[in-house]
């Protein structure tokens, strides 16, 4: 039997490599065909329809922009639905709100299908070298039962209990990766205003105990002015985003969160949005300059 594997984009497409490159046999379909080229030369089956992934598969993978992408995949409101789900294993790895989660789960269940939650944590990278972090949540027996296709993906997979636990979590990660990035970018700024070698900067970092692999994969990218996309600034402010609005309905205070959010909304404004979260460099050089800096 088939597995299922539905959006090709900068994450979906190394995690669903890796799968076929594991071994698995895997039926994929995206919204641009062109992403499908890949898989199909690594062995995998390509589909002319989300339904034919449905039809050929019990576990199927959603790597998907957003909720909008996920409920036009599914059919979901539509008479369609049902059929496409009933009997199926839906694994969201995407993110979106943990209220769209768990009334995701809530419908699938419904139809006679089971849900799992699965978001990951990692960029491109960790994704094409299989290193990426799970974190499930959703029935014991149907995390249980994707957990060994997870490990094709995942270097480490944690479970977080009932849905929507594993987005939660996501953006537990998420919050402070946010916030590590855009003060790294302002670090950079400083040190490149003041005149200051930013290679010794990256050295000294580099050497410290504020290093982290985030640092050592982001610093070397600010240092050359590299913006070509690991995580786009897009979708860092709609991570952002959800974040954000999660904590208000908790009543938390997030001021960092906030801050990040200003500065990322500004970069994407300036046109930096299919660029590298780093560009978030670009919001920093506009409110100490005043005017944008060249695209």
């Amino acid at each position: 039997m088939y597995v299922g594997f539905i959006g090709l984009g900068t994450m979906g497409q190394p995690m669903a490599l890796n799968l076929v490159r594991a071994g698995t046999p895997l039926v994929v379909w995206n919204r641009t065909p062109g992403r499908c080229e890949v898989l199909r030369a690594a062995g995998a089956q390509v589909a002319a329809s989300p339904a034919e992934v449905f039809e050929r598969a019990r576990t199927v993978f959603l790597m998907l922009a957003d909720e909008a992408a996920v409920d036009a995949v599914l059919g979901r409101g539509t008479p369609d639905f049902a059929g496409l789900v009933a009997g199926r294993t839906v694994v969201h790895m995407g993110t979106t709100s943990a209220e769209y989660s768990g009334g995701l789960q809530d419908v699938v269940r419904a139809a006679g299908g089971r849900y799992v939650e699965a978001p990951v944590s990692g960029s491109r990278v960790p994704a094409e070298q299989g290193e990426l972090v799970g974190m499930t949540a959703g029935d014991d027996d149907a995390v249980a039962a994707v957990r060994p296709l997870l490990a094709t993906m995942c270097r480490a997979t944690f479970d977080c209990g009932a849905v929507p636990g594993a987005l939660l979590m996501k953006f537990s990660v998420n919050l402070f990766l946010i916030t590590l990035v855009t003060g790294l970018a302002e670090a950079f700024h400083f040190a490149d205003r003041y005149g200051l070698d930013q290679r010794l900067l990256r050295d000294v970092l580099d050497a410290g105990p504020m290093a982290s692999a985030v640092s050592r994969v982001k610093g070397p990218k600010l240092l050359a002015r590299d913006f070509t996309v690991q995580a786009a600034a897009t979708n860092v402010l709609e991570n952002n985003r959800l974040i954000a609005e999660a904590a208000r309905k908790a009543g938390l205070t997030s001021p960092l969160l906030d801050a990040c959010h200003a500065l990322y909304g500004e970069a994407v404004e300036q046109g930096h949005g299919d660029e590298d979260m780093v560009a978030v460099l670009h919001a920093l050089e506009t409110r100490t300059d005043g005017t944008p800096a060249p695209a």
